[in-house]
């Protein structure tokens, strides 16, 4: 699976720059314009960049960002931020613990997509503070020698009322209906 930076931050920086040359052509006569100038050009260098910033693969033994390679195998933790889209992982790998942020320009799905997929692939790492196959819902296999206690057996009726209700089944199994009034009368 292979993941590109959206068009859409190309599109965006250059229209950041376009305004910034604009503001910068009304501040010769209106100086407040200029500090409306450096945040544009400010914003359009930093969409620029994350418009231009390497794909992300996800091959089945190895992430490759850019020119670099990660095992998953060497994938220690995967730490979510707060930021979606554009999506922002922190991976923590094994040798040095090395941390690598992951910067993702990507739509919506493709952001969710992409994290789906590093959780997925990091088959040794934690998952957000949580081991892998319990952030997944997987079973732990059994341990050896572990004494299984039975689950004691808790009375949610009185017995009197566990007698009317199995006398009532039964009825049921015998009539086919529990309502006393003649089918006529509807």
């Amino acid at each position: 699976m292979r993941y590109t930076p959206s068009k859409q931050y190309l599109w965006a920086g250059l229209v950041a720059a376009g305004l910034a040359v604009i503001s910068t052509l009304f501040a010769t006569e209106w100086m407040i314009a200029l500090v409306a100038s450096i945040l544009l050009l400010f914003s359009a260098i930093a969409v620029l960049v994350m418009a231009f910033r390497p794909p992300i693969e996800i091959q089945e033994h190895v992430l490759i960002i850019g020119e670099r390679t990660i095992a998953w195998s060497n994938v220690a933790r995967v730490d979510r931020t707060g930021w979606i889209s554009p999506l922002a992982v922190n991976l923590t790998l094994f040798n040095g613990d090395e941390r690598i942020l992951i910067l993702f320009p990507g739509d919506l799905d493709s952001s969710n997509s992409l994290l789906r997929h590093l959780r997925r692939n990091a088959t040794e790492a934690l998952i957000d503070g949580i081991p892998y196959r319990q952030f997944w819902g997987d079973s732990l296999p059994p341990v050896e020698g572990a004494i299984l206690t039975p689950v004691p057996k808790v009375q949610l009726l009185r017995s009197d009322d566990e007698a009317e209700v199995e006398r009532l089944y039964q009825l049921l199994k015998t009539v086919g209906h529990l309502d006393t009034r003649q089918q006529d009368e509807k």
